[in-house]
């Protein structure tokens, strides 16, 4: 029995299961006495011939609800379903990936480059706001926001065009260092100018490293899917002593 029809037959066994309980709550006798406990999973159980004691009396008077059961999560497993959470986080990108790719090929930055930040920027969410006020997917600082013309930093559109424009500007400014220019990105260019290197910030430290992963996933995975048009152009990470 292949996994859909198992799933099929189980969801089916649970329906049953759960009709027959409904039914017999309805056609039960007005005087009938049903008794219930909670076990330590917070799962309900119901008998009218108690065994146990633990099992209380309920009144199932006119007014009363129905009882919610709890099935077991186990047998409604869906395998499609679980397939399609697991690429959750590819649904959150592909919802943005128009934006990247027009202003990747604007700004000439690669669009993976931008997915990984914006992953680790905001993990996708368009409404993020920072402790320090940083907004949006690419989490923009206010004042860059302004200095960027973004007038809208939860605007996908604007949020992720300005974004890219500043990481070019970063690249631009440390020769198309990827490292240092994350590091501006996170820290400012101007205490990557300072030491011309990434600054000794263990915030900033763990950004780049968090982010040149991520860049490298893209790129992998890209270069499965496009052999013939990808070319893995990640430096080694920088080391600080």
């Amino acid at each position: 029995m292949n996994g859909f029809f198992l799933y099929r037959y189980r969801h089916a066994a649970v329906v049953a299961a759960l009709f027959a309980l409904v039914l017999a709550f309805v056609v039960m006798p007005a005087g009938a006495e049903i008794y219930k406990y909670v076990d330590s999973r917070g799962v309900c159980h119901y008998t009218n011939a108690p065994g146990d004691k633990r099992y209380k009396r309920i009144n199932l008077n006119s007014s009363a609800r129905l009882p919610r059961v709890k099935a077991d999560s186990s047998l409604l497993y869906n395998p499609t379903l679980h397939s399609l959470r697991q690429s959750q986080q590819s649904w959150k990108s592909a919802a943005y990936d128009q934006h990247i790719n027009h202003a990747a090929r604007v700004h000439r930055v690669d669009p993976d480059l931008i997915r990984a930040i914006i992953k680790i920027e905001s993990n996708f969410n368009r409404y993020a706001i920072s402790s320090k006020g940083a907004q949006g997917l690419m989490q923009l600082m206010p004042g860059t926001a302004r200095y960027l013309q973004v007038y809208d930093a939860f605007d996908p559109w604007q949020n992720i065009y300005g974004g890219t424009q500043y990481i070019r500007q970063m690249l631009d400014s440390f020769q198309g260092n990827i490292q240092l220019s994350l590091a501006a990105y996170n820290a400012g260019p101007t205490r990557v100018m300072k030491y011309k290197r990434v600054p000794r910030i263990p915030e900033t430290i763990n950004y780049v490293r968090k982010v040149m992963r991520q860049y490298q996933k893209y790129q992998a995975v890209a270069m499965v899917q496009f052999p013939a048009k990808t070319s893995i152009r990640v430096r080694k990470l920088v080391t600080v002593n």
